[in-house]
């Protein structure tokens, strides 16, 4: 059975996380959340306000540290689902360069839901801290990533699996 790289992107709140988990386990595959690796490795160093540079380079060492470790673990015959937010059009393009020049086979996932949905399950995270929680996002939060966001067109949702949430 070949290893395959399964590659979850979406809006803030739509389920991402969830979906990556369940993914995981059903394939099985082992699963990379970049909110995870953050929360563990900075959250207690997060400067108030967040500054957009700061949280940047951070995110950038833990995707460098994500990719080496998820490599290894295809190089072993393992799937992996990779859980790395992917907001913008270039962030998705650079994951399926990197795919094909490492001859890896990838599967996009997109998962959404509407604005509405995602902002309440935002807040109700932040309250509940369960399972997909990594790390509270505020309403300013929310905002900014939402502004950050790239919905993708339809060629990038061409051979992607799509699901929709409510």
């Amino acid at each position: 059975m070949t290893a395959i790289l399964h590659v979850i992107f979406g809006p803030s709140g739509a389920g991402k996380s969830t979906y990556a988990q369940q993914l995981a386990r059903s394939e099985p595959a082992v699963h990379f959340a970049i909110d995870d690796w953050m929360a563990r490795l900075f959250a207690a160093d997060m400067p108030e306000p967040l500054e957009f540079e700061w949280m940047m380079s951070r995110v950038e060492r833990c995707e460098a540290q994500i990719w080496s470790v998820a490599a290894a673990t295809m190089a072993a015959g393992t799937s992996v689902v990779l859980d790395l937010g992917l907001m913008r059009k270039s962030d998705r393009a650079r994951v399926a360069e990197i795919a094909e020049a490492c001859e890896l086979p990838l599967q996009f996932h997109f998962v959404t839901a509407s604005s509405e949905v995602r902002r309440a399950r935002v807040l109700e995270r932040n309250e509940v801290r369960g399972e997909t929680f990594a790390i509270e996002v505020n309403p300013d939060m929310f905002d900014f990533i939402e502004g950050v966001y790239e919905a993708p067109d339809a060629a990038e949702l061409r051979d992607a699996i799509i699901s929709e949430s409510t």
